[in-house]
């Protein structure tokens, strides 16, 4: 059977029926279509009548909503590979908008059903059409469907980060509900401070240029806002023009808020229009039981971020990661895994020696008085000459990191002669001298701040100010995810970090085994035939 790039799946079941139906249909459909799947209301239609189908306009009503919910709930669970989008382009759409429809239908996958009978399709479980037709009879008997109360002005907020069902829920009930304008607050800045690994929050412009894609998709006849939150209410409290904002069970409390200081402002409170969130059935113990952004971040704790061309064996991972973090018990796990640790740390007390090019050299920048009386370099007293000297600062590590990086090129030489596979650099300063030529792949292990100072006040008794000033003369876990690789944090329990390190010391090995002797093969990916 043939696989597709992209398929548009047509719903020709009577809407209030579909929620029943549509398991089987996913399943199919995730057999046939690799990575995007629309999805078109066409209820009623017949494609064995002969003649040709037209795009039919469909009244919001209270069975859509439900249905959107069940099929992004589904899809999660059945073909979460699929990049699933429900279709509102005829819904609402009055006479004379057929051409419009035709036209997005077009847009989406080239051609359509409606355009060219000619397109190669398939028709998934013929047997739910006959159960259809046996429901033809009964139609004059079925309840009327209840509508579904719209509104001009619909507001709705989040994160929006790694586009999920449940975000795509939010946005299509949004566009269910709004006739004229959808304005969307996306968290930006202090509103991702509290945000579980916070550093591996998409970009704000990409997450800003997904929404878009997607409601162009979704509804392009609706006039689309979106605008940065910087707080927990944004423009929701200001806009006179809003009528209703989109809640779910757990954000029901900021949408009173919301309607309080409306209040406050001398503007009339919204509609607080309230969806389902929708369960995850792959959670682990230390994630959401929701689909949330949260887990999917949690889920690239591990996983390859990016890729850097490769050297000869032994494979080098750059390991990284601020005080406290934990990066050193991670070296010693992969360690006890079989990788060569090269602790950087202790190379740092090699090469300030006696003897050494690096020991004369400070001496001269530095004055002698920084010697104890056995004559090696006090490192506590040249501390203290370059704490707060940015200049002076540089002064020493221009001199010292060099020295540190031609040790760690030995270590790993010698790794090579000895026919090891793998090498960890420990090093807490890799990004910040500039070492990533020397290794294939970054590794960062990241925690956020509060727990980063607690862990540095109890291991080394100092106070958390001082814990604090050593976090902020460093670089900031953001910066470091810039360049990393792979992410990994010991925020949770030693058994979780375990589970994270297992996965990325396997997919390591497989990154390993996959390439050829020397280097890494470039990779050309062939296209699916599309639709």
């Amino acid at each position: 059977m043939s696989m597709f790039s992209t398929g548009i799946l047509v719903l020709t079941s009577p809407l209030h029926t579909l929620p029943l139906r549509i398991t089987p249909v996913l399943s199919s459909a995730a057999q046939l279509v690799e990575r995007t799947l629309y999805v078109h209301l066409h209820p009623g239609l017949n494609l064995g009548s002969g003649s040709q189908p037209r795009p039919v306009s469909i009244p919001p009503v209270m069975d859509m909503s439900t249905l959107i919910t069940r099929l992004y709930s589904n899809a999660a669970d059945i073909c979460g590979h699929l990049d699933v989008r429900v279709l509102l382009t005829n819904v609402r759409a009055q006479s004379g908008q057929s051409h419009q429809v035709t036209q997005c239908l077009q847009k989406y996958t080239g051609d359509c059903y409606i355009c060219s009978p000619r397109l190669q399709s398939v028709l998934l479980h013929p047997q739910l059409m006959r159960l259809q037709d046996g429901e033809e009879g009964l139609k004059e008997h079925e309840e009327k469907p209840e509508p579904l109360e719209t509104y001009s002005d619909v507001v709705v907020g989040g994160t929006f980060d790694r586009m999920h069902g449940a975000h795509k829920t939010l946005l299509d009930i949004s566009c269910l509900l709004a006739s004229r304008r959808l304005v969307i607050g996306v968290c930006d800045k202090v509103m991702l401070k509290k945000k579980v690994l916070k550093e591996l929050i998409e970009p704000f412009s990409l997450r800003v240029q997904k929404l878009q894609e997607f409601l162009q998709d979704t509804k392009p006849s609706l006039q689309v806002d979106i605008v940065p939150l910087d707080d927990p209410f944004g423009v929701s409290v200001v806009d006179p023009l809003l009528e209703c904002i989109v809640v779910s069970e757990e954000t029901r409390k900021g949408g009173e808020a919301v309607n309080k200081k409306r209040i406050e402002n001398g503007l009339p409170a919204l509609v607080l229009h309230e969806i389902q969130l929708l369960k995850d059935s792959h959670h682990t113990e230390t994630e959401e039981e929701k689909i949330s952004s949260s887990s999917l971040r949690s889920r690239l704790l591990g996983t390859l971020l990016d890729m850097s061309n490769l050297p000869p064996l032994p494979y080098v991972i750059g390991l990284t990661g601020g005080s406290g973090s934990g990066k050193s018990s991670i070296a010693r796990q992969l360690e006890a895994l079989g990788a060569v640790r090269i602790d950087c740390d202790k190379l740092g007390h090699e090469v300030y020696q006696p003897g050494t090019a690096a020991y004369h050299r400070v001496l001269e920048e530095f004055g002698s008085d920084i010697l104890n009386e056995d004559k090696t370099i006090n490192r506590l007293a040249l501390g203290k000459k370059v704490f707060g000297n940015q200049e002076r600062l540089k002064a020493l590590t221009d001199i010292v990191w060099p020295e540190i990086a031609c040790l760690v090129r030995n270590r790993i030489s010698q790794a090579r002669e000895e026919g090891k596979q793998v090498c960890v650099m420990d090093a807490a300063v890799l990004l910040e001298a500039g070492w990533t030529d020397m290794v294939h792949e970054v590794w960062v292990t990241i925690i956020p701040e509060e727990e980063a100072v607690l862990r540095i006040t109890e291991r080394d008794g100092v106070s958390t100010e001082d814990a604090l000033r050593r976090l902020q003369n460093q670089w900031s876990n953001d910066k470091k995810v810039e360049h990393a690789n792979v992410v990994l944090s010991t925020l949770w329990e030693p058994e979780v970090t375990q589970k994270q390190l297992l996965k990325a010391w396997n997919l390591l090995q497989k990154r390993i085994k996959q390439r050829p002797e020397g280097s890494w093969a470039s990779v050309c990916v062939t296209p699916s035939s599309q639709l």
